[in-house]
């Protein structure tokens, strides 16, 4: 089941978050009632009854001060950005950030985005990321360096029409 995630969630997000924060951005319960808040999309996947997945996403426009939200602000009048996207390892290969992308794609059609962005690790890689936005119909359109030099990351886009 895909829902919107709400407070109650919080503790298993941060969780979740902290399992993969080599992919993706630390996130303590402050920082995820701000994304909370600024999201245009925050979803959870629960799976017999425990949430095994979440997805955030901001909208153009958002205030959300990111540099690779900045980088497709400069770039891209309509978009939905998504921030972060993470599945408990024990769920993985049961389709569920299949279920929370299409579940996105299809929000973005709904408000008229042009483009559904986001970015995944290049240095170190993330190939998993990479093969599975590859699946969506994501293309590489920039690239930059974070962290003072400790990680790249491809910037990737797909138009909202993207089905897999």
């Amino acid at each position: 089941m895909i829902r919107d995630a709400t407070a109650t969630d919080f503790p298993r997000i941060v969780a979740l978050n902290a399992a993969e924060v080599a992919h993706t951005s630390a996130m303590d319960a402050a920082r995820l009632a701000f994304l909370h808040d600024a999201a245009c999309l925050h979803r959870v996947a629960v799976v017999d009854g425990e949430v095994a997945a979440f997805l955030l996403a901001f909208r153009d426009g958002a205030h959300y001060p990111n540099p690779n939200f900045d980088w497709f602000a400069a770039r891209y009048p309509s978009f939905v950005y998504v921030d972060r996207v993470v599945v408990d390892a024990r769920f993985n290969g049961r389709g569920i950030g299949s279920l929370l992308y299409r579940d996105l794609f299809g929000f973005a059609r709904r408000i008229g985005a042009a483009a559904v962005t986001c970015e995944f690790n290049v240095v170190p890689p993330n190939e998993a990321s990479a093969r599975f936005h590859a699946r969506w119909g994501f293309a590489e359109v920039g690239r930059q360096w974070l962290d003072e030099g400790r990680k790249q990351v491809s910037l990737q886009a797909a138009n909202s029409t993207g089905d897999a």
